[in-house]
């Protein structure tokens, strides 16, 4: 099985990767995958993470220190959001490389956020099983990564060839020491967003003929929704532990973490299957009352 990863990622790894070993702490090998730089050796390793992990090889995870950001290469260069150029969406390859430049590095972030989450609130005595979703989550964000890493490449482009922006671990800095907060903002506000948002891309990106790129959008959805579903069960799970309603608790952590408003309109079906109901974010709508369903562009 773990030769079988091998394929999937493309690499070829040292063989003392393979050697079978008795192993129950899994925070080092954490640790190992969140510090590397190397984009598509941290998917690889976080893919054989995840396969080790469901062979039964861990059985624990104990606190070890993560530092505050993930390891990364010198590229790419990282500006301010409204620095970064936006650029249209046509038959021309330029603006589908920035789309799916940009979705790229909000997936490298994703595996970040995905180990981190299972490595660094160890000390909150959570179940074994939260270390295994989390898994689950960083070995789909490694798939994604290097899907759109491999079309980039086909593309004539690669991973780290346009900026990008830091957006996203600015949220991880200010949940490190808030595993409630970053349960409500990562899965429930963050990978919730793409929700309403990807439906659109694919719609774009099909229109002007790049099936190839729409196909891996789509898969990107669909896992999508299982990660806001592991967060959303892990926050009524912290919620229940403290005895707080997760309605009221979790639309508290937005207002102190997160900038602005939730922008409408909202993939209230594909939120619902994650179950995360409208009774949580509704309320913080920008421009409330006006909670629409996002339309579907494809029907």
């Amino acid at each position: 099985m773990l030769k079988m990863c091998l394929t999937i990622c493309g690499l070829v790894v040292d063989d003392n990767l393979f050697q079978a070993a008795v192993m129950t702490d899994i925070g080092p090998r954490l640790l190992e995958a969140f510090n590397c730089a190397d984009t598509k050796l941290k998917a690889a390793k976080s893919r054989l993470l995840f396969i080790d992990c469901q062979m039964g090889s861990y059985t624990h995870v104990t606190p070890c220190a993560f530092p505050d950001r993930p390891g990364r290469p010198d590229v790419p260069a990282l500006l301010a959001p409204r620095f970064v150029p936006r650029r249209r969406i046509t038959t021309g390859k330029t603006g589908r490389i920035a789309l799916l430049h940009a979705i790229a590095h909000i997936e490298l972030n994703a595996i970040d956020l995905a180990l981190d989450m299972a490595g660094r609130y160890a000390s909150y005595g959570l179940p074994f099983d939260f270390v295994k979703d989390w898994l689950s989550v960083a070995n789909d964000e490694a798939k994604h990564f290097t899907l759109l890493s491999d079309r980039l490449e086909s593309l004539g482009s690669f991973y780290g060839d346009l900026p990008a922006h830091d957006g996203l671990w600015e949220a991880a800095l200010a949940t490190r020491n808030d595993l409630a907060g970053r349960l409500a903002i990562a899965p429930l506000v963050l990978e919730a967003r793409g929700l309403d948002v990807t439906p659109q891309l694919i719609h774009k990106v099909t229109a002007v003929g790049d099936q190839e790129s729409a196909d891996i959008l789509q898969i990107i959805m669909e896992d999508e929704v299982g990660h806001v579903a592991t967060g959303k069960k892990w926050f009524d799970f912290v919620c229940g532990c403290e005895r707080r309603d997760p309605i009221s608790s979790w639309q508290g952590l937005v207002r102190h973490y997160f900038k602005g408003d939730l922008k409408p309109p909202f993939n209230i079906e594909a939120r619902t299957a994650a179950n995360f109901s409208a009774a949580f974010y509704g309320p913080l709508a920008a421009g409330r009352p006006s909670l629409q369903p996002l339309d579907n562009p494809q029907n």
